[in-house]
């Protein structure tokens, strides 16, 4: 397999951050913004007289954007996004699913349902999945309100736990989803999928054996719908933050024969 010489065909499933903007938010927290830094006479604005253009930006990467995140997210032990992405270039698998009422699922989760919960379960991926490092998950519905849409009051689809092993038996390295979290919005503080995911203990905050250290979780991705699903291969990009989360910037390019 390689890179499709003659189109090059990529495409880049990062949301672009609108600072001071629309922009993805989860739980209603403050937006990403940007102003312009000021020290004495220097200002950063050009419209205001500066030489030049420089700002100071403020953002929560889990909750502002495009972002992927490492087993540091709940852990007591600070571990960098930075350290845990070695992989480069992989191949990734594109699935398309329709989120169903949980309560017509047979399937488990740590925390009880909602009424009006939409769920992503093992018996749909059980049918998509096939063999890859990383796995996109685009959900369906799919349009452009995602680009800017405010996850707080409604709960939005999540896996279930059966899904989440699932995932795992599959020895998916990489995950990448167009949610707010792989997790049920309000859960308690459980993070049972991201337990599951990266195999860390229930209720425990601390790294084991069977870890999956070098394993990420990449959230508020967009998957234009022009974007077949099918095997890529994935160029996960982050910001070089020592940090458990970073903005990055997933790119898929289309592969074929040869």
């Amino acid at each position: 397999m390689k890179l499709e010489e003659e189109k090059y065909d990529h495409f880049d499933l990062s949301i672009s951050l609108k600072f001071n903007g629309p922009q993805p938010n989860a739980y209603g927290v403050e937006p990403a913004r940007s102003t312009a830094c000021e020290y004495g006479d220097l200002v950063g604005d050009t419209r205001r007289g500066g030489s030049c253009n420089f700002e100071q930006v403020t953002l929560i990467p889990h909750c502002n954007g495009t972002h992927t995140e490492c087993v540091g997210h709940i852990t007591d032990e600070r571990i960098s996004v930075r350290d845990c992405l070695s992989d480069v270039i992989v191949r990734a698998m594109l699935v398309s699913v329709a989120p169903v009422p949980a309560d017509t699922c047979r399937e488990s989760y740590v925390v009880e349902y909602g009424d009006n919960d939409l769920v992503i379960t093992r018996r749909e991926l059980e049918a998509k999945i096939k063999g890859a490092d990383a796995l996109t998950v685009r959900t369906l519905p799919n349009d452009e309100t995602k680009l800017s849409r405010v996850y707080k009051d409604d709960v939005p689809p999540y896996f279930t736990n059966d899904a989440m092993r699932f995932i795992v038996e599959s020895n998916v390295k990489h995950l990448l989803v167009d949610l707010p979290s792989i997790d049920r919005l309000y859960d308690k503080g459980k993070l049972s999928n991201h337990r599951i995911f990266w195999q860390v203990e229930p209720d425990k905050f601390e790294v084991n054996e069977t870890t999956r250290i070098n394993s990420t979780i990449t959230e508020l991705i967009y998957v234009p719908n022009e974007v077949e699903d099918g095997e890529y291969l994935l160029n996960l990009q982050i910001a070089p933050f020592d940090s458990d989360a970073a903005p990055s910037r997933p790119i898929i390019f289309k592969m074929k024969n040869g």
